[in-house]
Parts: C-alpha cells; sequence; structure tokens
C-alpha cells in the first residue's frame, strides 16, 4: 500500500509559489519604500529649484545616517501649472540603518505642486539590493558586490506626496534568478499600508524546474507583513496547484515564515504515478535557515489524496501533518481525525488472487526514509482493517483490529507486513454464511509485491470460531491463497460434539475441512444411546487416535490414518486407517501392507461362558443401526478354541439391549452370528473344516459349513465330506447331508 513519497513532496511544491511570492513581497514593499522617500523630495525641488539647474543632488538624513539620495542632470520648473520637470533622475535608498542600497532610474519625472503628484513619464527601473555591509559602517557607498539584485520595470507611476498613495494602471514587470513576472495594476494605500496588485498577477519560472504561477489579485500589508493572492494557480510540466486564496506570512527580512492557503486546495501531479491531493486548507511553515526549506506542512478539512498506479490509493482525514528535513524531503506524515486509507490491489492475471485494503483509524503517523518512500506507519489508537477480495459476484469482506498497529513498507513504497496489538481480531463475513472469528494477542501480516496479503500470522491465545466449529492454539497462520488457516503449539479443535488435539491443525475456511497431524486424538461427546445398535451404541464418548486425521464438515465424516485406534468402552478397532462418520456411527478401516484391521469382540456360548474373538482383515465396514461388521480379504476370526479364516466374513451382533451390562458399562460387541464366504477354513484342536461358506451361530455354538464340497478332517476319524456339514464346538457331533443323488443322512460319532 504505497503512499508514493516521492509524489508527496511534488504536493508542496507550491513552495515555489511562496518563494516567488518573497520576491514580489520585497519587490512592492521596496517600491513603496522608495516612494514614501520621495514624499519629500519634490516638496524641496519645488522650494529650492526655480529655473534651470545642471546637475544637483538632494538628500536626507537622519541621526547622522543618509536615508536617500536623489540625483538629476537636468530640473526645469514650466511656469504654466508650477510643474517641475526632472531628466535623468537616479534614486538610492539606504534605509534607516543603511541595510539597503535600492536603487530607482528612470529618463523623465514630473511633479505637480498643486496636487503633490509626482508622475514618471515613461519607464521606470528598480534595482532592489541588501547590503549588511551599511549597518556597520554607515558611510552611504555601494556593497562591494552586487549579488543578483531584484529588478522591476514600470511606467505611468503616480506617487501623490500628500496622501503618501502611489498606483499605476501598467504592467509592472520584476526578474530575479532564475524567475521573472508581471502584474497589471498597482496600488498602494499609505494610511492602511496595504500594497494592491490589481489583476493578471504572473510569474515564470526558469530553474532547473520551469514553472508558472498566476493570480487574478493580490495584496502586500505591513501589518502583519504579508502576501495575499487569490486563486492562485501553479502549474509546471508535472504538477498542477490551485487554492481559492493563499497569504504569504513574511519575516522582517521579507523571507516567507509560513503559507496558508484556504478553499478548494487542490494539486495534481503527473508521471508515471499520477497523484491528486485536496483539502479546505493548507499551511507551509519554513525553516530560517537555510531559507526556501520547509518545516511543516499542515492539510486541514477533509483531506483526500489519490494516486494512480498498478495498485492506486485512496486517502482520507480530517487534518495531516507532514514533518520535513534536509532539502525539503519528507520525514514524518501525521494524519488524524478519522483517517481512512484505500489501496486497490489488481490481479496480475486473470487467477492471480488480489484484495482493496481499508485501513480506518483515529490517528496514524507515516515514517519515511530519505523522503523518498515509506519506510513505516504506526497507528496511536484502536485500528481496523478491511480486506475485499477483488471478482465477479465476490461478496466476502475480513475486518482486522487490533489496538495498534505498525505498517513496514518495502523499497517501493509498497506493503510488506503489519503488526497489531494488543487485542487482534479478525472477523472474516460471507453473505449467507455466518462470520469466522478469530483472536489473539498479536498478529502479523505479510504481503507478497501486487498480490495483496500473502499471509496473517496470530500469536498467543489463539481462538477461532466458524459457526459451531472453535479451535484454540499457541499459533495460527492463514493464507488467503487457499484460504488454510494452520494452528500450531496445542490446537484444539471442538464441533458438534468432537473435540480433536494434535500437534499441528489446518483448517479450510472455504470447505470447512479440517486436517491434523502428529500426534491426532478425537474424542466425540454428547452422544445419545442407541438401543438397536450394538458396537457404537453407548452414550459414553468414542474416542480415536492416530498420526493424521481429515475432516469434512458436510457430511460430518472423518478420516484417521497412521496407527489409527477407534474404541468405546470396550469395543475397539485399530487399523492403519479408519473412517469414522459421526452422524451415521459407521466404521470403515482400511489395512496397509502389514498392517491389518483389528478388533475384538465376544459371544457367549450354550454354556453361558464368554470367550474373546479377535478378528482380522484387510478391510472392515460397519454401521451400528445395522449391526453388521463386514470384513474383507485375508479375514481370520480367532479365539480360544477355534479359529476361522476366510475371504470375507459378516458378523452380525446383538443389540446393546440384549448385551449384559458391567456396572453400567457397556461390554464388547457380542457376536450373534456369523457369515463367512470364500476359502472357508475352520481350525480346532482335533479337527479341521473346510468349505466355501460359514454360518456359525454363537448361541448354540453350531457350525453349518456348505459348498466346495465342505469336508472335515479329524485325526483320528479321516475325513468327511458332503453338501452339507453341521458340527458343534464343544462336542463330537457332525451332521452331514447329502444331494438329490445322496439323499442319506449318516449320523457319525467320534469317540475321542
Amino acid at each position: 500500500m504505497p503512499l508514493l513519497v516521492s509524489r508527496l513532496r511534488r504536493w508542496f511544491a507550491i513552495v515555489a509559489i511562496a518563494a516567488v511570492l518573497v520576491v514580489a513581497g520585497t519587490y512592492f514593499y521596496a517600491r513603496w519604500r522608495v516612494r514614501n522617500a520621495l514624499k519629500d523630495v519634490p516638496g524641496k525641488l519645488g522650494i529650492e529649484i526655480q529655473q534651470t539647474a545642471q546637475g544637483f543632488t538632494v538628500s536626507r538624513s537622519e541621526e547622522g545616517r543618509t536615508l536617500f539620495k536623489v540625483q538629476a542632470s537636468k530640473a526645469i520648473q514650466l511656469k504654466q501649472g508650477g510643474i517641475t520637470e526632472l531628466h535623468d533622475v537616479a534614486i538610492t535608498l539606504y534605509g534607516r540603518d543603511s541595510s539597503r542600497f535600492d536603487q530607482i532610474y528612470g529618463d523623465d519625472f514630473t511633479y505637480n505642486p498643486q496636487t503633490g503628484d509626482v508622475t514618471a513619464q515613461g519607464e521606470v527601473q528598480i534595482d532592489l539590493e541588501a547590503n549588511p555591509e551599511g549597518i556597520s559602517n554607515p558611510d552611504q557607498s555601494p556593497p562591494k558586490e552586487l549579488k543578483n539584485p531584484i529588478h522591476l520595470k514600470t511606467s505611468g507611476l503616480v506617487f501623490n506626496q500628500k496622501s503618501g498613495n502611489a498606483y499605476t494602471k501598467e504592467k509592472a514587470e520584476f526578474r530575479i534568478p532564475e524567475a521573472n513576472g508581471t502584474a497589471v495594476g498597482v496600488n498602494y494605500v499609505a494610511k492602511t499600508n496595504v500594497l494592491t496588485l490589481q489583476s493578471q498577477v504572473n510569474i515564470n519560472f526558469t530553474g532547473s524546474a520551469p514553472s508558472n504561477l498566476t493570480a487574478t489579485h493580490g495584496s502586500i500589508t505591513k501589518t502583519p507583513r504579508a502576501v495575499v493572492l487569490e486563486q492562485p494557480r501553479l502549474q509546471s510540466a508535472t504538477q498542477r496547484s490551485q487554492a481559492d486564496q493563499a497569504t504569504l506570512f513574511l519575516r522582517p527580512d521579507n523571507t516567507l515564515d509560513h503559507l496558508l492557503a484556504k478553499g478548494n486546495v487542490q494539486i495534481d501531479s503527473q508521471g508515471p504515478q499520477p497523484s491528486h491531493a485536496r483539502s479546505q486548507q493548507l499551511e507551509l511553515f519554513m525553516q530560517q535557515q537555510p531559507r526556501d526549506t520547509l518545516r511543516t506542512a499542515i492539510f486541514t478539512g477533509d483531506v483526500h489524496i489519490e494516486t494512480s498506479s498498478n495498485q492506486p490509493i485512496q486517502g482520507d482525514a480530517g487534518r495531516v501533518v507532514m514533518d520535513f528535513t534536509g532539502k525539503n524531503l519528507v520525514s514524518k506524515v501525521h494524519a488524524e481525525e478519522n483517517v481512512k486509507l484505500l489501496q486497490h490491489q489488481p490481479p496480475s492475471s486473470p487467477s492471480a488472487s488480489a484484495q482493496d485494503l481499508e485501513l480506518n483509524a483515529p490517528i496514524v503517523d507515516f515514517f519515511l526514509a530519505a523522503g523518498r518512500h515509506l519506510q513505516r506507519a504506526e497507528t496511536s489508537a484502536a485500528a481496523q482493517i478491511a480486506i475485499r477480495p477483488i471478482g465477479p459476484g465476490v461478496t466476502q469482506q475480513t475486518l482486522v483490529t487490533a489496538g495498534k498497529f505498525e505498517a513496514h513498507f518495502d523499497a517501493l513504497g509498497q506493503l510488506s507486513s503489519i503488526h497489531g496489538a494488543p487485542d487482534a481480531r479478525i472477523v472474516t463475513s460471507t453473505a449467507g454464511q455466518p462470520d469466522r472469528v478469530s483472536t489473539s494477542q498479536t498478529l502479523d501480516v505479510a504481503f507478497r509485491q501486487g498480490h495483496g496479503i500473502e499471509s496473517i500470522v496470530q500469536q498467543g491465545n489463539v481462538a477461532y470460531v466458524d459457526g459451531d466449529r472453535k479451535a484454540w492454539a499457541d499459533r495460527g497462520r492463514y493464507t488467503p491463497a487457499d484460504l488454510m488457516l494452520v494452528m500450531t503449539g496445542s490446537p484444539r479443535v471442538t464441533e458438534g460434539g468432537m473435540t480433536t488435539t494434535s500437534r499441528t491443525m489446518r483448517l479450510n475456511r472455504a470447505t470447512g475441512d479440517a486436517f491434523a497431524d502428529g500426534d491426532v486424538k478425537s474424542t466425540y461427546s454428547d452422544l445419545k444411546p442407541q438401543p438397536g445398535g450394538a458396537l457404537l451404541a453407548s452414550s459414553a464418548p468414542i474416542h480415536v487416535t492416530a498420526r493424521n486425521m481429515t475432516a469434512h464438515r458436510t457430511p460430518a465424516v472423518a478420516l484417521y490414518t497412521g496407527d489409527a485406534r477407534l474404541w468405546q468402552d470396550a469395543n475397539i478397532v485399530e487399523a492403519p486407517s479408519i473412517q469414522f462418520d459421526r452422524d451415521h456411527r459407521s466404521v470403515v478401516a482400511q489395512e496397509s501392507p502389514g498392517h491389518p484391521v483389528s478388533t475384538v469382540l465376544v459371544q457367549t456360548g450354550k454354556d453361558g461362558k464368554t470367550t474373546p474373538t479377535t478378528i482380522t482383515s484387510a478391510r472392515l465396514t460397519y454401521t451400528d443401526s445395522e449391526r453388521k461388521a463386514h470384513f474383507e480379504g485375508g479375514v481370520r476370526a480367532e479365539g480360544s478354541d477355534v479359529t476361522i479364516t476366510s475371504r470375507q466374513a459378516d458378523v452380525f451382533l446383538q443389540a446393546r439391549t440384549q448385551a449384559p451390562q458391567d456396572q453400567g458399562v457397556a461390554g464388547p460387541g457380542r457376536i450373534d452370528h456369523m457369515v463367512a464366504q470364500g476359502q472357508v477354513v475352520v481350525v480346532q484342536p482335533t479337527r479341521r473344516a473346510t468349505g466355501d461358506q460359514l454360518v456359525y451361530t454363537a448361541a448354540s455354538d453350531q457350525f453349518v459349513m456348505t459348498g466346495g464340497p465342505p469336508s472335515i478332517f479329524d485325526a483320528e476319524r479321516g475325513k468327511i465330506t458332503g453338501v452339507s456339514l453341521t458340527f458343534f464346538r464343544h462336542d463330537d457331533r457332525v451332521l452331514v447331508e447329502g444331494d438329490s443323488s445322496s439323499p442319506t443322512v449318516t449320523h457319525t460319532r467320534v469317540a475321542r
């Protein structure tokens, strides 16, 4: 967000106006002083000269110092009207302290004793020159060196020695090093000490930066010592400045002390980065040494600044104070009263992300490096930064607030970083969605040149709220490019009764997805009991641990990977990968090479004894409302005295209401029956059965093997085959059934 300070300095090229007006003020004031001194000259001439005289000098002195000296080669008193003609006149004014050596000269003057008018006939030349040595050596000798005197030329000058007033309707011209100017009509009133430039004030600067100053009207006052210009306009090749009125306040030595411009003050600069500034009032205060250097500039009233570039800026404030150093270089800008700074950052390509940035604060101080570009900026009270992404149909806005902001700028004067503290707060609003709010002790915003914000880092008691999702951490980093919030330092996230902790947490603020990495621990609380369920039917919390987690908000599904373990009460599922659907209480577990899915279920036989069964496979799918656990790939169910293997198996569990409770805590899921398919093998201590399908019923401890055809092998009795084999877990009975070609049924009792 560059403030383009190189342009700020140009805004104050109006200082050139001040310099020119100082010259104008000096000129007219000196000319008034000359005319005032001439007040007595015609009187003396009228008394002493009664006829033609050749070569004479008239002077006036006070306290040993000569005030002025009038020399003429000839004076002729005309008989008609008593008018005196003066020829080849040269007038030198030394001042009351002998500090001046001003000269006025012309070919012809006339004096009318009746009206008291002294009138120049033709052109009058004036040279204004200071003589500091005259103060210590009041000998009225010319200065040792004439240093660029101010030269003026006019005509038709009329001075009235009775009233002290003087005027001319003609054009007055003046010339100084690197500048020349004109005005039409000059009027001096002795009673008010006001010298008026009637119209068409025009000054041309011819130095290294040529420019032109015009005004419709001007006046010079003695008390206060000031020059007032109406409708001043300053124009150069790269800049235009204007105001309704400008007043230059002069020091006793006629150097500029300060300038006050009022009404519609405007400064426009052209070039690679055009700028525009306006206000109701502008004050410029000058240094005493060196001369013509600025000390302070104050804009007041509806201050507005605009710059046009790849990143346009608009600024508004009630008052702006600029401090200068060196050769009119801005060192500090102090803005106050509802400060607003808006920076547009268009994308460099259609796919590039960019945002408009708006800063609002009661007070902002900008500090500059060598007067060329912004170095840093600070707010002195609570401030707000608004971030608005650019794009059709975009309704999102992010507001960043803090007790104080400190911004840093790069070598091009563009924003590189912002630090905010304390009580940092970020609120992102999108139409039709709840606000996303994050708070912290501090925040740091990093910018990427030409593309707006690159990242926002919050630290210290970071808290994030997005609807019913809440998160806490020591540190959070948000990147607008991917809308990702990364939280570190004991991050914790809660949502819909789920609480997750990890080493690192990433939250996608667009999709609502969450990603946890390192020592992931999730707890699902606020669960209602599901009497018709089984494995996950309790109201007790469901816990999950893993190395990583990916959670989706819609639907509410979380994927845990890396040594994942899910349990509720005594029910446990372990796998490299577990996907858990919170709303449906369903689980999908998946193996990785060398690491199968594992869970432990229990069964109660007809003898009333409860024994655990560990089941492993490549994949497990379970939905609690169905009470069916589906195992696929290398299924192995291992109990205390039997092992079953198959390609897949469905284990149907008893409803929670059917299962006994252990002191109010739900026990492991209880097997009701099991259906195994594909290369089924049942191994017991004394026999082994194979087939394509097995149905096992826990209550009767009954196995029914079909397909293949099924067979059973006993070490003592040999092998038995048939269409269907039924056998029991705790006795030696085997029921063999045949097909239509073998309808007989044989009971075989095998002695132990």
